[in-house]
């Protein structure tokens, strides 16, 4: 009897024997905590040595890594009244923003002024990011509107693109160049400066998550089933498409690392994993820490990145930062 499989298919099932089979660590080699009953939100900076979390009993917290040191304390409004859902850090680590539904605050991290605060009017903050300089801010909103605003010289272009609401959206580190994604199944790539829309995505499900490579040559875009992709921006064709078993996976944390090599995704269950950008393979995942009286038993990851050469850092909804280790390849 002849067994006929073909290439395709065998390629297939050696790749999900080796997503079954790849290393899981659950025990951090380094744990801090930055919050005592947890976060709203968090970002930790692109090269780890920050941290900007939203704590539910201490308001916007903004944290050395490196030395384990509180730098700022801010906040909105009272502290009892924190709403912050959404923190961000600059590319090149010179400013912060913090966000609720209706408004948006800029911070200077080497002063620790505010630089800015902002009313947002028609429709609610969906996502909000910044520039690398603090020039640009880009935000999505509930009405599906995306608002580009040059806080320079006070141009703002509004891009009605989207038909329903926004989930999520990205701005390049010069602040050119957006992606954002939405309940409307499509997500959009588009010049902020010419309003000329790039390349569309078109989707089953509504788009749930969207990031760049921080040089630009790649984006993610996940809807919120099984269409988890990589795009390379250079060509306009697909690299690859991440693979797992679960009949779905929505993503709460997503950075691409190591040289825009390989990329790190976070769930809303205790779960950090790092791909393999050209193949789409999971390379190794992490357990992250849930805090020890919580009911589930969860964590969300709200963000990580690498942390120095051989770990990863994780920032959670425990208000935990934790570093975990690379297991070698």
């Amino acid at each position: 009897m002849r067994l006929n499989i073909s290439f395709k298919s065998l390629i297939l099932v050696l790749s999900l024997i080796f997503v079954v089979s790849c290393s899981r660590s659950d025990e951090p080699l380094q744990q801090y905590e930055h919050a005592v009953e947890g976060t709203f939100a968090a970002e930790i900076s692109q090269n780890g040595d920050y941290s900007f979390i939203s704590s539910i009993s201490h308001g916007l917290r903004f944290w050395d890594n490196r030395r384990n040191q509180l730098l700022y304390q801010w906040q909105h409004h009272d502290i009892a009244d924190n709403d912050i859902f959404i923190v961000r850090i600059s590319a090149n680590n010179t400013y912060a923003l913090s966000a609720s539904r209706n408004e948006f605050a800029i911070w200077d991290i080497k002063t620790g002024q505010s630089v800015g605060f902002y009313q947002v009017s028609e429709s609610p903050i969906r996502d909000i990011q910044i520039s690398a300089n603090g020039r640009y801010v880009l935000y999505g909103q509930v009405n599906g509107k995306l608002v580009h605003i040059d806080l320079q010289t006070g141009r703002r272009l509004e891009m009605p693109i989207h038909t329903e609401k926004i989930n999520s959206i990205d701005l390049s580190a010069n602040g050119f160049y957006a992606i954002s994604g939405g309940n409307d199944h499509r997500a959009f790539l588009w010049n902020t400066q010419t309003a000329q829309i790039i390349q569309e995505f078109d989707f089953d499900n509504r788009v749930s998550m969207v990031k760049f490579e921080d040089q630009g040559r790649y984006a993610f875009v996940a809807d919120n089933q099984k269409a988890s992709q990589i795009w390379n921006l250079t060509t306009g064709k697909l690299e690859s498409t991440l693979i797992y078993r679960a009949r779905q996976s929505i993503f709460s944390s997503v950075r691409f690392v190591n040289d825009g090599k390989q990329l790190l995704t976070g769930s809303g269950a205790n779960i950090l994993t790092l791909w393999d950008v050209k193949t789409g393979l999971a390379l190794q995942k992490w357990k992250v820490t849930a805090r020890k009286h919580t009911r589930p038993k969860t964590a969300v990851v709200y963000s990580a990145t690498m942390w120095d050469t051989d770990k990863i850092a994780s920032e959670t909804s425990a208000g935990l930062l934790e570093v975990w280790p690379i297991a070698k390849q």
